[in-house]
């Protein structure tokens, strides 16, 4: 399997778009990140290791990320646009908590046979796949219990 770099060079090179170093380096700190980033926070560990990068650069980079098939946006309806990996991570939905925000990835089979079949019965073909479920985390239930 190529590695993420090399899928990044590659697709740069066909698109006729210049591989930086800067590019590189956000691409590694995206790639060491294992939370649902922003924007923001992206920028925020960019600029520790390079203070001369932009947001404006963080962003398109990210688009181009995004488009090289290394990154996907998640939405967690909260306002705000996140990033997550899709290259070497397995498909998978996430549980939102409502009250702190944390994101639990899930994977499950049932889920896929369930959507497989739901499309098979109704000769529908899925062409994106994504699930969210709101609520509350064992963190914040625990929280709230009278004590």
């Amino acid at each position: 399997m190529k590695s993420a770099k090399t899928i990044f060079s590659q697709y740069l090179r066909k698109k006729g778009k210049l591989y930086s170093k800067q590019r590189e380096q956000i691409l590694d700190i995206f790639l060491k990140t294992e939370k649902h980033p922003t924007i923001n926070d992206l920028y925020d560990l960019v600029r520790k290791k390079d203070p001369k990068i932009g947001l404006a650069t963080v962003y398109r980079t990210m688009e181009v990320i995004c488009d090289a098939e290394l990154a996907r946006k998640v939405d967690f309806e909260d306002g705000t646009k996140r990033y997550e990996h899709k290259y070497k991570h397995q498909h998978h939905h996430h549980l939102v908590c409502l009250k702190c925000g944390k994101v639990i990835e899930i994977t499950s089979g049932k889920l896929e046979k369930i959507q497989k079949e739901l499309a098979k019965k109704h000769d529908f073909t899925i062409t994106k796949d994504t699930m969210k479920i709101f609520g509350t985390c064992r963190t914040c239930k625990h929280r709230e219990k009278p004590g």
